[in-house]
């Protein structure tokens, strides 16, 4: 376990937590990017373990405080798992984000109708978390490429992913 790994896995799940909050609206829906941004990152840099921790802490903080639910936990906690490891095994950004949005907007939304049944009550439709899971997840992971695309281009990418290894 890496010190270096365990203090920017600290810093992404402070910056998940604190601005959990923000939004954009899209059409009539509010999206909220950050989780799916901070799973981009995460699962890029730190791997796809290290993401799914950070996206568990990142849920379970913001149940404690609040602003979240329990809903929260399959919808990031997949994304970030299938966005690791779509880039360990692949080493493109591209299948980083497509491993973010399928894992978030389809499987995560799918794994989220048995725990709105069972612990929230919801009369939702099987399906009835896909559009506003992936609207999020898109939102984010497109943010995320867009930091990441400018990283690469500076070098700094490389250079960033070799100081958490070493």
């Amino acid at each position: 376990m890496s010190v270096k790994k365990l203090s920017l896995a600290g810093v992404f799940v402070a910056v998940g937590v604190t601005c959990s909050t923000f939004s954009i609206p899209i059409g009539v829906a509010k999206v909220f990017p950050v989780q799916h941004f901070i799973n981009v990152l995460g699962g890029m840099l730190l791997g796809p373990f290290y993401a799914v921790g950070m996206a568990f802490v990142t849920s379970l903080l913001r149940n404690f405080l609040g602003t979240g639910s329990l809903l929260a936990f399959p919808g990031s906690m997949c994304g970030a798992l299938l966005c690791g490891l779509c880039y360990r095994y692949t080493k493109k950004m591209g299948s980083a984000v497509l491993g973010e949005v399928i894992g978030t907007g389809i499987i995560g939304a799918l794994i989220a109708y048995p725990v709105a049944a069972l612990f929230l009550s919801s009369t939702v439709a099987f399906y009835g978390f896909i559009i506003p899971f992936s609207l999020s997840s898109v939102t984010g992971a497109v943010i995320a490429y867009a930091l990441l695309l400018s990283l690469c281009k500076s070098g700094l990418l490389h250079k960033m992913q070799k100081d958490v290894t070493d």
